[in-house]
């Protein structure tokens, strides 16, 4: 079976396109002020019917939101699935899930093979798990670094449920990334971009086309 893929930080109608024509099955919006792919509720509300018509599933990225947060969240955009891109426990990720009513993605962030293992203790709870490059100490984002880790860490590795793998894919490399880790799905936010936020049409296509052959 090949791979499926995600494209974050989505935030231009030519964009959505993009994702939708070229066949993604999960399509990213990006809700972090600090993050160049920001991006409010109501204008990913108005973006996403495309998606939603196609059968692409609409993921609200988020990092340590509070509940009056998750609320508004929810009431505007109305996703298929939240990521939890922050330092949300199992039982914060329990609640999460158990409050909005929606299936939850739990980013792992990884530099070694023990924070792998960090996994285990979310199965119970999530959808699914996302393993991402654990960033440095003085980045002021979590994630959408473009920095890649090492994918063979995941070689062999079995999971409960359904992984994505994540941090610095893009169209030329994600074809070896998903070899040398076995991910059943690929996430990709800024190896589809010509500039911070920017996502580039032609990258897209490009990317989803890699992970087809893949």
């Amino acid at each position: 079976m090949s791979a499926k893929a995600k494209i974050c930080g989505v935030s231009t109608p030519e964009a959505v396109r993009a994702v939708v024509d070229g066949g993604a099955a999960y399509l990213g919006f990006m809700f972090f002020p600090r993050s160049p792919r920001n991006i409010a509720a109501e204008a990913a509300a108005r973006l996403a019917p495309p998606a939603r018509a196609r059968g692409v599933k609409i993921v609200a990225v988020v990092v340590d939101p509070s509940d009056d947060d998750l609320d508004a969240l929810v009431a505007g955009l109305s996703p298929d699935l939240i990521q939890l891109h922050g330092r949300e426990t199992p039982a914060r990720a329990r609640e999460i899930a158990a409050r909005s009513g929606r299936g939850i993605v739990k980013v792992v962030p990884v530099s070694e093979a023990a924070d792998i293992d960090a996994a285990r203790a979310y199965e119970p709870v999530v959808e699914h798990l996302m393993f991402e490059t654990k960033p440095p100490k003085d980045a002021d984002r979590p994630g959408g670094l473009g920095v890649a880790f090492d994918w063979t860490l995941l070689q062999g590795r079995r999971f409960q449920r359904p992984w994505f793998l994540a941090g610095g894919l893009n169209p030329w490399n994600v074809g070896e990334a998903l070899a040398a880790s076995g991910a059943p799905l690929a996430d990709v936010s800024s190896g589809v971009e010509r500039g911070p936020g920017l996502k580039d049409p032609a990258l897209i296509t490009a990317f989803l086309d890699a992970v087809r052959r893949a």
